[in-house]
């Protein structure tokens, strides 16, 4: 049962992709094609990045609310200077020092991370707004092209090159470090572990993280929007609780969130084609949340009982 908390994400991602594959040829008579799981792919990758950097935070026993916010303001800025090259790198650092502020706030000045980036959401959303006031922007060809190109799978690449980061990450000190802060941050900060600069640096990846994803959101949708951030703030910890990622840190891999957001991407697609209305995806989408976050519980208390 231990196998199944850990491989939650997988294996919900398994069965909502079963679901899709059924649900689809159903509705339309034939299979998926590449232009299908190609569309699928661009529209995932934003949340998979954002679900990454949550995921870091979560580790750690914090949360991050303020990723919506960060999304905005980076969106907001790439599609009113046309996502540009150079743009875009200004948009990342903007992203990471965001993150950072969260990082500094929590870890030195010991304010609870979920009143931290709430009050930071709040201040990075009213920036969107004040950046672009009303939706519209662009992005530069030559950077949809190489970002999310609708004719080649360009995101594969990226998201491959996500996964090698975090397999690397996994397996540095600073990697380790975040599991031991997790798992007992008395006991880490005893043995040597520079617990305050540990959280730090993980606010700021989820920043930097969440600013990867507004520049893909742009990069997909040729245009912003100040709000584009919001749906990201749930989604992202519904990714995390899905991909069987403890909430009390210390516990699960950013790989399961990865799964997790993939997964949640697909039921959007699931309810779309079995014709359920969009009044009502939510609902739907919540039920299948409830369910996924069951399951991993009642794996977490089968395998403390045999443990036991």
């Amino acid at each position: 049962m231990r196998d199944l908390q850990d491989r939650l994400g997988y294996v919900v991602l398994a069965a909502t992709a079963l679901a899709y594959f059924a649900v689809y040829t159903t509705s339309l008579g034939r299979p998926p094609g590449s232009f299908d799981y190609l569309a699928i792919l661009n529209t995932t990758m934003p949340l998979v990045l954002v679900a990454l950097g949550q995921s870091l935070v979560v580790l750690t026993g914090g949360i991050d609310l303020s990723v919506g916010g960060v999304v905005s303001l980076c969106v907001a800025i790439t599609a009113a200077t046309g996502g540009t090259p150079g743009w875009i790198l200004a948009v990342l650092l903007l992203g990471t020092l965001c993150g950072l502020v969260n990082g500094l706030v929590v870890a030195y000045g010991r304010i609870a991370p979920i009143l931290t980036t709430l009050a930071t959401l709040s201040v990075y959303t009213g920036a969107a707004l004040w950046v672009l006031p009303v939706p519209g922007g662009s992005i530069a060809p030559e950077v949809r092209a190489v970002l999310s190109n609708p004719n080649a799978p360009t995101g594969l690449g990226w998201l491959a090159l996500a996964v090698a980061g975090w397999w690397v990450l996994r397996r540095t000190r600073f990697g380790m470090r975040v599991y031991a802060v997790g798992s007992d941050e008395t006991a880490a900060r005893a043995v040597g572990v520079p617990v305050e600069r540990v959280k730090a640096k993980v606010y700021a990846l989820s920043g930097l993280c969440s600013a990867a994803a507004a520049v893909f959101y742009v990069a997909t949708t040729t245009a912003g929007d100040a709000n584009a951030g919001a749906p990201f703030i749930l989604t992202s910890i519904a990714s995390v609780v899905v991909g069987g990622v403890a909430f009390t840190g210390g516990k699960g891999s950013a790989m399961g969130a990865v799964a997790g957001a993939v997964a949640l991407t697909l039921v959007i697609d699931v309810l779309f084609f079995a014709g359920i209305d969009p009044l009502y995806q939510s609902l739907f989408q919540g039920l299948f949340l409830v369910v996924a976050v069951l399951l991993g519980t009642g794996a977490a208390l089968l395998a403390r009982r045999r443990s036991a």
